[in-house]
């Protein structure tokens, strides 16, 4: 009697252990819940007290920000307990469309474009055209991705397959972090600064929008990090996540923003580098 009832017990735990990833999957649409309802808030004072839409994109920016703490939280919990489900997998994946998709863009839009563009000029209307490709292109890599996390046994011929050290693609987290993180820098509106320094400050952002669409679509190789921590050296890791941990504390607008143009160039300079060292091999084996 005392074996089964210590059966049921571990049963029961196991499947509360199911739950702990699919709160952090919520907490996650909480966050992206929020910065729509920040950026909505802010634009809607825009015009009248900049700087309290300021403190509104702020805090939109920073709920982004721990949408990815928790988007990182819930595949690592789900590993760890080996609690990993088809449905988690697809929760996850509709939260990252909220979250990194629809929220960034309501964040851009009322922060970038809305706030220095008249609403039917051209310039308006390519931002909003910008912003919408960004949603298709990361809608995209997210249901890339899924194909190619299930692995079936038929790929479409040039689809290229996936390990779990790199993603094929710029993610589309680390895409909204680089967006949420400029406006957590400047959350002034940019309207704040003028015509001419806000018009040239939108058209910067438009071309870096554009850019993040590109990369999320490409097959540019992007290290996904889920092996960090899993070797002999994860003292080394405690110190320097303590470190990053208080500078982000003290200097969050200044190294959020490092760590996030790090994390998206690293992709293009790997790539770079890698043609650059298989080039000499070409040309050694032709010689």
């Amino acid at each position: 009697m005392e074996g089964e009832e210590n059966k049921q017990v571990h049963k029961g735990i196991k499947k509360g252990l199911y739950v702990i990833p699919t709160a952090f999957t919520a907490a996650n649409v909480g966050m992206g819940f929020l910065a729509v309802i920040y950026s909505i808030r802010g634009f809607q004072i825009v015009a009248s007290n900049p700087e309290g839409a300021s403190g509104y994109f702020n805090y939109a920016a920073v709920a982004i920000g721990l949408a990815i703490l928790f988007d990182t939280l819930d595949g690592r919990v789900a590993r760890m307990t080996k609690t990993a489900t088809e449905i988690g997998v697809q929760f996850d994946s509709l939260a990252d469309v909220l979250t990194f998709g629809i929220a960034p863009i309501a964040l851009i839009f009322s922060w970038g474009i809305a706030s220095i563009y008249p609403e039917h000029s051209s310039p308006y209307a390519l931002g909003v055209f910008l912003l919408f490709m960004y949603l298709m292109c990361g809608a995209f890599r997210l249901a890339r991705f899924n194909l190619q996390s299930t692995r079936p046994r038929v790929l479409a011929e040039g689809t290229p397959k996936i390990d779990k050290k790199n993603f094929v693609g710029l993610p589309i987290p680390p895409a909204a972090g680089l967006m949420a993180s400029i406006v957590h820098f400047a959350p002034m509106p940019l309207s704040y600064y003028g015509e001419g320094t806000g018009k040239f400050y939108a058209s910067l952002i438009m071309i870096l929008i554009a850019c993040l669409g590109v990369l999320m679509v490409s097959t540019l190789r992007y290290s996904s990090m889920k092996t960090v921590g899993s070797g002999r050296r994860n003292l080394y890791l405690v110190l320097v996540i303590a470190a990053i941990g208080m500078l982000m504390w003290l200097y969050s607008n200044y190294v959020l923003l490092i760590l996030s143009v790090g994390y998206v160039s690293h992709g293009i300079v790997w790539y770079v580098v890698s043609h650059l060292r298989s080039r000499p091999a070409k040309v050694d084996a032709e010689a």
